[in-house]
């Protein structure tokens, strides 16, 4: 799972919407290639930033809906300081209780719903499967493998342009690793399969 590079709302600590790449990011990006397996499926976000990723890293990528980001409802695009300004019950709300959804958006539970579908569907695709998506996708699907509990979304940290590499043995998922940099033109993994 690639996370795509950063936008405007990552540096402003603000609630995503579909936006583009930073053009810095959009810059760094330029000329790199994975060292890393990429045959079989490759699956992004419908989001604008996952799809600019992809295209920077000359991945083909169909477009899967379930990798879209996490839908921050009245929220998206706007800054986190002045939610908490304006709503502060509600934020904390937010990130309180997985089922709430007063922002008129997606709660981290439906998240989880929607991302242990998608990994369920992989778990039978039979083959590799690279998916460019956002942090906060990558964030429940580590949780949903791991088997923790919803409250850990908020302890798992993804950053942007980095990888987090899961595995299924027909058997049961394992995360391999997770936050490995796209940097110097390849990605720094040790081992390919």
């Amino acid at each position: 799972m690639i996370c795509q590079a950063a936008t405007a709302a990552n540096r402003n600590a603000s609630f995503p919407a579909n936006e583009p790449l930073e053009t810095k990011a959009k810059a760094a990006m330029q000329g790199l290639k994975l060292s890393y397996h990429t045959k079989g499926l490759q699956l992004m976000s419908p989001c604008i930033a996952a799809g600019q990723t992809a295209e920077a890293l000359s991945l083909d990528c169909n477009e899967d809906a379930d990798l879209r980001d996490i839908d921050y409802g009245d929220w998206a695009g706007r800054s986190i300081s002045a939610i908490a300004s304006e709503a502060p019950d509600s934020l904390a709300q937010w990130i309180a209780d997985p089922g709430f959804a007063g922002h008129g958006g997606e709660s981290i539970e439906m998240l989880f719903d929607r991302t242990r579908s998608w990994i369920d569907k992989c778990a039978n695709e039979g083959s590799n499967v690279i998916a460019v998506t956002h942090a906060a996708v990558i964030r429940a699907i580590v949780a949903n493998i791991l088997g923790a509990p919803l409250s850990t979304f908020w302890s798992i940290d993804i950053a942007p342009a980095t990888v987090t590499d899961i595995r299924n043995d027909g058997r049961r998922w394992a995360l391999r690793s997770s936050g490995l940099p796209l940097v110097s033109g390849r990605l720094q993994q040790q081992a390919e399969d």
